[in-house]
């Protein structure tokens, strides 16, 4: 049987994800990057050209690095490792949100913390904080104190959600991270790197592909544009967390048989 480039299968035909066709990537306007004076000069081979002052990005390397990116992502879900997600973009919060609470992944959207990657262990105590916090206000601990100690704590608690979220349920590094825009979050990219961490992000005309393991060339800034990459690579994602899940069940039940 032939597989079709927009078609990734995993280890088990059953289980697989569809990539965006050319015709999909097009429409939603994936190849507009930024206006020309604004491009960073390492993005050259990406680009298909210019069109009124604005880089039009080359859609066919886009679908191409894409698979490569989703491929990756895939094989980190089948391994049992974690992506983190990183769009703390105005237009791009719900998206991730949305996306990453549909298969089970972590993100920030809020705004990205300092020292998350470089610092965890100390970052990660305010996490922990927050849980007790939560914890805590369930059961009435909290009524011990006064109204404006109450207040002050569900303050705390309501800047802590905001900015953890979406890792609460992570209990150590991810294994590798998922960057929006490697520009407005370069300190994202730069703890990554710093740390060893594979990194996967959308490249837009301004930004350098060269500091990514995966690079996908497009739009950073259009709605519809992050919303078909974010969701390409968190259903590959969740397909290869699906594929270890039956891996784990088929496992477990051969014991229960032996």
């Amino acid at each position: 049987m032939k597989v079709s480039d927009s078609t990734c299968y995993g280890e088990e035909k059953r289980l697989m994800y569809k990539l965006p066709s050319l015709q999909e990537l097009l429409e939603a306007g994936v190849h507009f990057g930024h206006q020309v004076r604004r491009g960073h000069p390492r993005m050259r081979p990406f680009l298909y050209g210019a069109r009124d002052g604005v880089h039009i990005i080359d859609l066919t390397q886009s679908e191409k690095l894409l698979k490569e990116a989703c491929d990756y992502v895939n094989t980190l879900g089948k391994e049992g490792k974690v992506l983190l997600f990183v769009g703390t973009k105005k237009q791009a919060r719900p998206i991730v949100e949305e996306a990453c609470k549909r298969v089970g992944a972590p993100y920030m959207a809020e705004r990205w913390i300092s020292g998350f990657l470089t610092n965890y262990e100390e970052i990660s105590k305010n996490i922990k904080k927050l849980k007790e916090l939560q914890e805590q206000k369930e059961k009435g601990k909290l009524s011990k104190y006064t109204k404006k100690e109450q207040l002050l704590l569900d303050r705390q608690m309501e800047k802590l959600k905001r900015d953890f979220a979406g890792v609460m349920e992570m209990d150590r590094l991810p294994d590798a991270i998922f960057i929006l825009d490697t520009v407005a979050d370069n300190t994202a990219v730069r703890e990554a790197v710093r740390k060893g961490m594979p990194t996967v992000a959308i490249s837009d005309s301004n930004s350098d592909p060269t500091i990514i393991n995966y690079p996908i060339p497009g739009n950073d800034d259009a709605i519809k544009s992050i919303k078909v990459l974010v969701e390409a690579v968190a259903n590959s994602y969740e397909e290869g967390k699906k594929t270890a899940s039956k891996k784990q069940a088929e496992e477990a039940l051969k014991k229960e048989k032996a």
